[in-house]
């Protein structure tokens, strides 16, 4: 019975997006900013409550405590030209999602 359960999980496991943000840029996978409008970014983010809500690179994120629960660890700069990445958190789940498909590579 726990093996069903495990193997059942397995895709839920394999396709979640745990997002820890650092404190310091070298430890970061990747650095973001904010932008101030949708137009401007590369990825439109829904931040979920759950972690079984978010989704593999489709910009639905579950925020972490710790690094060691993390798939993506980040670092938000001050400017454009400092990131990798130009994030806009959205208000509904629909919205999320790559802007710039040219980008998708810095989230694995």
């Amino acid at each position: 019975m726990k093996i069903i359960l495990i193997i059942c999980m397995i895709p839920f496991l394999c396709f979640s997006q745990k997002i820890y943000i650092t404190n310091y840029s070298y430890q970061a996978d990747i650095k973001l900013v904010v932008v101030d409008y949708l137009y401007q970014a590369d990825l439109a983010v829904y931040k979920v409550t759950q972690s079984y809500q978010a989704g593999k690179n489709n910009g639905k994120w579950y925020f972490v405590d710790y690094p060691y629960q993390a798939d993506i660890k980040v670092y938000f700069v001050d400017y454009p030209y400092q990131s990798d990445v130009k994030v806009y958190f959205v208000d509904y789940p629909y919205q999320a999602g790559w802007k710039n498909n040219s980008k998708k590579h810095f989230l694995f």
